[in-house]
């Protein structure tokens, strides 16, 4: 085994049986190498190791840390899947209201029936059904977009989306472009695909049209990854001003765009989206996940008119077809009023939700759109987003650090991202009276 394996195996031991804290700074790698006796190179292939092990995570300009998050936990997952023992877990963000199942319940019914289970049961192709396509065009349609309903196409859910339509326009090495802090998922996709995620300027109302000129002629773009409602992790909102000078841009330039609006039926009455400005560059992405439930989802994607077959052959591809079964379901909660029954009382209880954040952080630097069931919180100093999120874990509070959205070799962001929809009200006022707590006791932490 390679010397700088073997010292790497040592250090691991050390994170994994606790002599080494998460949130913990590793000495310089000078140092390290000093008191390791081995040359400075290898010390560097020893830490690099480390992070591709994800133990340790490296901050530009401040060092390597020990990762808040267990050993066998990969960054990318931080937004889908619970690890460890959190009793309080603000890193999902599934709205869930009281009464649901019951409203979802009625719909279901007649699909039970054996003739019409056995259609549901079928396999579903990319294009799914007339009448699911019919569905979601007259969803798209409310928020300004008339797209035909041969354009659009049916996955699993929204991430099966993304993946689909960036593999049917990105070769591996290609450059896509995104803001700065993204969906983490989206970080993994890339990883998948062999793409290359190249951070873009923005301001606060998002990506600005000249930066994205200006990184395009330096290095081509492949295409472009946006989320204009309601961004993940900050909240922020595109305003329409902003959108038709991208819109103008990427036209100019012709580049593509998937723009994942996932988040937007919690915006209503916002801007258009940018598929309705640019409808032969911009590939839109959405699903049900948010707006229904996660078990019994379908994700979408309205593509321009010539892209519909590459799109259709990633889909298939990747083997990312929506269920039968999801897209009959589908179309009976769209088609009865469901959809918008739920969606109307998600609205209602990501303001409330969102009221508590404001009054339980009062006096912190919180960011978020009263519509968004998410917050954006920039920690007070000394504090890091990994020792941060080591010291919520420890009163059993799991939080997303900012490092998990993060991309390029910029400053790690010195935040959490805190999500408010998926536990029950007063357990998330206790949990945020808690991390209000943590963070005012500026000794906890450490060496930051």
């Amino acid at each position: 085994m390679d010397d700088y394996r073997r010292i790497a195996d040592l250090v691991a031991r050390d994170i994994t049986g606790g002599r080494l804290r998460p949130g913990q700074r590793l000495p310089p790698q000078r140092a390290f190498a000093r008191r390791r006796g081995i040359a400075p190179s290898t010390a560097g292939r020893v830490y690099a190791e480390l992070v591709r092990r994800g133990l340790v995570v490296g901050e530009v300009g401040r060092g390597t840390f020990v990762r808040a998050a267990p050993p066998d936990r990969q960054p990318g997952h931080a937004l889908t899947e619970a690890v460890g023992s959190p009793s309080v877990d603000l890193e999902l963000t599934y709205p869930s209201v009281p009464g649901q199942s019951e409203l979802l319940a009625p719909a279901l019914a007649p699909l039970l029936r054996p003739d019409a289970l056995g259609r549901a049961l079928r396999p579903a192709a990319a294009v799914g059904t007339p009448e699911a396509r019919d569905a979601v065009a007259a969803l798209l349609a409310r928020t300004g977009l008339r797209a035909r309903p041969e354009r659009i196409l049916f996955t699993g859910n929204a991430r099966q989306a993304i993946a689909a339509t960036l593999a049917s326009l990105v070769r591996p090495g290609g450059r896509v472009g995104v803001e700065p802090l993204t969906y983490p998922l989206v970080k993994e996709i890339a990883a998948r695909l062999a793409l290359t995620l190249v951070p873009l300027a923005t301001d606060e109302e998002g990506p600005l049209p000249g930066a994205v000129a200006g990184t395009h002629r330096a290095t081509p773009l492949s295409a472009l990854y946006l989320q204009p409602t309601l961004h993940n992790p900050t909240s922020r909102t595109t305003g329409p001003g902003r959108l038709r000078e991208l819109a103008e841009t990427v036209r100019g330039l012709g580049i593509p765009v998937v723009e994942d609006r996932i988040w937007s039926f919690l915006h209503p009455g916002g801007a258009p989206p940018l598929a309705a400005l640019a409808p032969d560059h911009v590939h839109l992405v959405d699903s049900l996940s948010k707006r229904v439930a996660p078990g019994l989802t379908v994700g979408f994607t309205v593509v321009p008119d010539d892209r519909v077959d590459a799109v259709a052959r990633a889909v298939r591809s990747g083997g990312w077809s929506a269920g039968g079964f999801a897209l009959e379901a589908a179309v009976r909660w769209l088609g009865d009023g469901t959809v918008d029954r739920l969606v109307a009382a998600k609205q209602r209880d990501a303001r409330r939700r969102g009221r508590l954040a404001t009054e339980r952080l009062a006096g912190f630097s919180v960011r978020s759109d009263p519509a968004a069931c998410f917050v954006w919180w920039e920690l007070p100093p000394p504090w890091r987003a990994e020792t941060f999120t080591a010291a919520a874990r420890a009163h059993g509070i799991a939080v997303t650090p900012g490092t998990a959205f993060a991309v390029g070799a910029g400053r790690t962001p010195d935040a959490v991202r805190l999500g408010l929809a998926s536990v029950p009200e007063a357990e998330l006022a206790r949990a945020l009276t808690t991390l209000a707590g943590v963070a005012r006791d500026a000794s906890a932490a450490g060496g930051g």
